[in-house]
């Protein structure tokens, strides 16, 4: 991956601070990565030999996931690489670490040494179940997480059956509300910022998420009578087996929809299911029209009809070359073109800002790449 210019963006509020970044795989480095695309200068401290395993196992994620991060390695469970890593404390505003609870503490580098060697440091804990509780000790991964969340209570689809899905959102959730965190926590210049110990749970992120939609469905015997799943908000399959989403929420799209394809679809047209509440209490008999109704014409057929129409509608995108090749997000230059065709294309930050922001300004770093220039103590 080519960088574009290695300059942080001067209006951020996260540029000149420095994250050291403990942890590894997914959500931690997730959590760094949002900060040091927005500017924060992060060091990832792995362990010295193999460093973190994402490198191997699945280097394109470990690509994507430490861009604009410099790597230095220490060996942590030795009185020199502790000496080391609290010479680089001093010079933090936040260390993230991902390990089970006790675990820092055991190494001699828990939230009150840190404290020590610099008062006005962040110690970001991730874990599986958070810092305290019966499940503290327990290990864990994103599918428990989204177990114990309430995700698999809250029916998306008319048969009322929940699928796990494809998208960690498990632990994205957790690292999401560990880089808000931090980036509250850092609002404050250095010499007046306490330091703390914020204690950020995945399995809690995840569940604040799904609760907004699972505690309402408290009092109901069947999930579906919540009203979350619509025969008109759905994926649909065209005559040529290709498939799209259509949303017709409001009661203005239904109308619209129905109402000008009556010529085609007679079974269409009718206005017992024009408000939002009938269309959702005829959930089944709305499917199954519109299933129909889109089984009887192509893609392109649908395409055409739908923009004419105004809807809220969208293909639904199955491959990565169909997601590269997406029109808006070409025009939105939402994924890096890489200068070596071997390297993976990779999502820029997600927000656009007025006054700018080159997300791509250097790549992930190879492991040690930086020891030299931060383990002096001169950088």
């Amino acid at each position: 991956m080519t960088a574009t210019s290695t300059s942080a963006p001067a209006w951020s509020a996260l540029t000149g601070k420095r994250v050291l970044d403990l942890s590894r795989l997914l959500p931690g480095p997730y959590a760094t990565s949002m900060l040091a695309d927005l500017g924060a200068d992060v060091i990832k401290v792995e362990s010295q030999g193999t460093g973190d395993p994402l490198r191997v196992v699945a280097p394109d994620l470990f690509a994507a996931l430490n861009r604009n991060k410099r790597s230095v390695t220490l060996d942590l469970r030795t009185p020199d690489g502790r000496t080391a890593f609290l010479d680089l404390v001093r010079t933090a505003d936040a260390v993230v670490e991902s390990f089970r609870p006790g675990v820092l503490d055991a190494m001699g580098l828990g939230y009150a040494t840190l404290h020590e060697a610099n008062p006005h440091l962040v110690l970001c804990s991730l874990s599986g179940y958070g810092q305290t509780g019966p499940y503290a000790q327990k290990p864990g991964h994103e599918l428990n997480f989204l177990g114990l969340s309430g995700f698999f209570g809250v029916p998306g689809r008319l048969d009322g059956q929940v699928t796990r899905p494809g998208v960690r959102i498990g632990d994205m959730a957790g690292a999401q509300h560990a880089a808000l965190a931090l980036t509250a926590a850092l609002g404050t210049d250095r010499a007046d910022r306490a330091g703390q110990h914020i204690d950020v749970s995945l399995s809690e992120s995840i569940t604040a998420w799904c609760s907004l939609f699972a505690l309402p469905m408290r009092d109901l015997a069947d999930p579906l009578d919540a009203g979350l799943v619509q025969g008109d908000n759905d994926l649909f399959t065209t005559s040529d087996g290709r498939q799209l989403s259509l949303a017709t929420f409001e009661d203005k799209f239904w109308y619209r929809l129905r109402t000008e394809l009556a010529a085609e679809f007679p079974a269409l047209d009718t206005a017992a299911y024009d408000r939002r509440a009938d269309r959702t209490a005829a959930r089944n008999e709305v499917g199954a029209l519109l299933r129909e109704a889109f089984a009887a014409r192509d893609y392109a057929w649908w395409e055409k009809r739908l923009t004419d129409l105004d809807a809220a509608w969208a293909p639904v995108l199955t491959t990565p070359a169909e997601l590269l090749a997406d029109p808006h997000t070409t025009a939105r230059d939402l994924f890096t073109t890489p200068a070596d065709p071997a390297d993976c294309p990779q999502a820029r930050f997600p927000v656009t800002f007025g006054a700018g922001l080159d997300t791509f300004r250097t790549p992930a770093p190879a492991l040690s790449e930086h020891n030299a220039e931060l383990l002096d103590g001169s950088a």
